[in-house]
């Protein structure tokens, strides 16, 4: 199942992606696709119809992996009152 993920890509703004699986430490590029800005506009520097986007990990600062609806029940969120 494709996890959803926030990549912070060097000088562009953070994008969110569909990642199929969590990278390894030994992987050179990451593979995601469904890519899109984080308010669900389509992402300028790419071609209409693009499945998917691989990316050399000397291009992205760090990646955010999201949780899944299902594993949403066992996660504490912090918020105020």
């Amino acid at each position: 199942m494709a996890k959803t993920v926030i990549l912070h890509i060097v000088g562009e703004d953070p994008i969110v992606a569909d990642l199929d699986q969590e990278p390894q430490p030994t992987d050179a590029y990451i593979k995601v696709s469904n890519l899109r800005k984080r308010d669900g506009k389509d992402v300028a520097y790419l071609t209409a119809g693009v499945q998917s986007v691989i990316y050399p990990w000397h291009r992205i600062t760090f990646l955010e992996i999201m949780v899944s609806e299902e594993e949403r029940g066992s996660v504490i969120d912090f918020f105020r009152s």
